[in-house]
C-alpha cells in the first residue's frame, strides 16, 4: 500500500464527529507515511509512530474505528523503543502541549519518533508542504510555537529545547546571526513531499 492509498484508506474510515478534521488529517498522514515505511522494510507500526499496540488501537479505534482491526495486525504485538533522547522529546513537547487534551500523548510520541527520521520534519510527517507543519505545533504545542521566534527548523529548534532543559548547548555561536551554519538552522525547508516522492520513485522503478 502506497502511502497516498493508505492516507485515502484511513480519512474515508474517519469518525469526523470525534475530533477536529485536521488533527485526523495529522494523524492519518503520520499512520500513512509509517505504512509505507513499515511495507518497504518489513518492521511493526509502531516502529514508524513512536506508538505501543494500545495506544495505536485506541487512537485508531476513535478516529478511523473500521480500520481498527486491519491497523492492529500491523503493529504485530510489539511496542518501540524509545531512546533517551527521543523520551526527551517527547517531555518538551509535552510540557507545552496545549491543543486537544485527548490528543497530548500520542501527538507528542509520534512527533518526537518522526525527528529521529533523516529529511525535513514536514516530510516526515507525511505532510505536503511545512505549512502543515507550523499549524500542527501552532494547534497542539502553540505555547512551543510562540517560543519558536524565529522560525528555527524545528527539529533543530525542540532538540535545542531538549539540550538547554538538560542543562548543555546544542552551539556555541553567541548569536544566531554571527554563526557560520546559518543555513543548518534556518535555511528553507522546501522540497518534495516524501509520500509523493515514494510514489514517484515506485512508478520510474516499475518504467525500467
Amino acid at each position: 500500500m502506497t502511502g497516498e492509498d493508505a492516507y485515502r484508506w484511513l480519512m474515508n474510515a474517519a469518525s469526523s464527529s470525534a475530533y477536529n478534521l485536521f488533527d485526523m488529517h495529522v494523524v492519518a498522514s503520520i499512520f500513512a507515511i509509517s505504512i509505507q515505511e513499515m511495507e518497504a522494510d518489513h518492521r511493526p507500526l509502531g516502529d514508524g509512530t513512536g506508538l505501543g499496540p494500545a495506544e495505536i488501537a485506541a487512537i485508531v479505534g476513535d478516529m478511523f474505528p473500521a480500520r481498527a482491526s486491519d491497523i492492529a495486525a500491523m503493529t504485530q504485538g510489539l511496542s518501540p523503543v524509545i531512546d533517551e533522547e527521543e523520551q526527551s522529546v517527547r517531555d518538551i513537547l509535552l510540557m507545552y502541549a496545549d491543543g486537544d487534551p485527548r490528543l497530548a500523548v500520542p501527538m507528542a510520541a509520534m512527533v518526537a519518533r518522526r525527528c529521529k527520521s533523516p529529511h525535513h520534519l514536514w516530510q516526515d510527517l507525511g505532510f505536503r508542504n511545512r505549512g502543515e507543519l507550523s499549524q500542527l505545533m501552532n494547534r497542539n504545542f502553540g505555547a512551543l510555537a510562540r517560543r519558536n521566534t524565529n522560525d528555527m527548523k524545528w527539529k533543530r529548534f525542540l532538540y535545542r529545547m531538549v539540550c538547554g532543559a538538560e542543562g548543555f548547548t546544542l552551539c556555541t555561536a553567541p548569536v544566531c546571526t554571527d554563526c557560520d551554519d546559518f543555513e543548518h538552522c534556518f535555511g528553507a525547508e522546501d522540497g518534495e513531499a516524501r509520500i509523493a516522492r515514494m510514489r514517484n520513485d515506485r512508478t520510474a522503478a516499475a518504467a525500467e
